[in-house]
């Protein structure tokens, strides 16, 4: 099997993913997944994908993770991942993952701040004298 590569994204975050036929090793900027995400339901966001689909010691799985914080890195690896498996064996994974919504990228981006204004809705204090 070749190597197969897919793209994730969520908020800020941007997960470029490399997944080949392995033993299940889950190699994120050049550390261990455990190394990289220090809590366990980070770890579970970005293994759920493979867990779905049963396919956690069937691939080796090379992360490179770019941009926003540690929640959307997860969930955009997650994403990648979901997408690479897809592209790997559509008919087989695609019914599961889609069903658990692991194929929809999730849109919602930080509004931007508009120019007079102390935020991006945030009003200055009225003052009516």
């Amino acid at each position: 099997m070749e190597v197969i590569n897919a793209l994730g994204r969520r908020k800020s975050a941007v997960a470029r993913v490399y997944v080949q036929a392995g033993k299940g090793n889950i190699i994120i900027n050049d550390r261990s997944l455990e190394d990289y995400f220090k809590e366990g339901t980070l770890q579970y966001i970005a293994r759920q994908a493979l867990e779905l689909t049963g396919t956690t010691s069937q691939f080796d799985v090379k992360v490179n993770l770019d941009g926003g914080g540690i929640k959307g890195q997860a969930e955009a690896l997650r994403l990648a991942i979901a997408r690479a498996l897809c592209k790997i064996d559509s008919e087989a994974y695609r019914g599961v993952l889609k069903s658990n919504g692991m194929l929809t990228r999730d849109a919602r981006e930080v509004e931007r701040k508009k120019p007079g204004k102390p935020g991006a809705r945030k009003r200055f204090q009225f003052s009516k004298r």
